[in-house]
């Protein structure tokens, strides 16, 4: 049977109501007493307190966590890709440089060392330098002027007596081979080729053409 209180009469606490109070009081000094522990108490005592980390903190963590990984993750992507894309242009340029050399290789023609070889080469030359001139024209006034040899040097005519010997394929003189040598060629008097080239550079201007040339020159 429970006590009860009446008018001018203390109240009276049952047992178990007496032991809830007392509890919650003790709560609450505790509650009050680690609020009230000063910041540097821990370092004045020499203990450690350990306070453990709450139930949040960790969910934000591992929120932070997961979405530093994915922004990682996306860089590294993005890192690939693009290292993928430059390997593949670049293989692509050198694939495109090795075709265009070998474009090159074919369309360069390689030429007969001999008179029929050293003509063609020279109207190769002359038909980019916009030099006029046939292989029958140029190959007339070689036979007239050389038979051919490339080493032919004449020292019986005026030039000769001059001190200026006609030479070559063409019997150019150095000083109009000097003066009408074409960039490309070997400056050397002797060389078929450039020998060919600046004597029909020289008829040109002088006759139009070396095909009008039919006679010493």
């Amino acid at each position: 049977m429970s006590e009860t209180s009446t008018p001018g009469h203390s109240l009276r606490l049952t047992k178990a109501q007496k032991l809830s109070f007392a509890g919650i009081a003790t709560l609450g000094a505790a509650a009050l007493a680690f609020s009230l522990v000063p910041a540097n108490a821990a370092e004045k005592s020499g203990t450690t307190v350990a306070l453990a980390p709450v139930a949040w903190t960790k969910v934000v963590d591992g929120a932070q966590t997961k979405t530093v990984q994915a922004h990682l993750g996306t860089q590294f992507a993005i890192a690939d890709k693009n290292a993928k894309a430059k390997a593949a242009a670049a293989a692509k340029k050198a694939r495109e440089a090795k075709a265009a050399a070998s474009r090159s290789a074919v369309r360069t023609p390689v030429f007969a060392n001999n008179l029929d070889g050293w003509i063609k080469q020279a109207l190769s030359i002359m038909k980019r330098e916009g030099i006029p001139g046939t292989y029958a024209g140029i190959h007339r006034n070689i036979m007239r002027e050389s038979s051919g040899n490339p080493r032919a040097i004449n020292n019986w005519d005026i030039n000769a007596q001059n001190g200026i010997p006609s030479k070559g394929l063409l019997q150019v003189i150095q000083p109009t081979f000097a003066a009408y040598h074409v960039k490309g060629t070997k400056f050397d008097l002797y060389d078929p080729v450039a020998n060919i080239v600046a004597a029909c550079n020289y008829a040109a201007d002088r006759y139009g053409s070396m095909d009008n040339v039919n006679s010493a020159y």
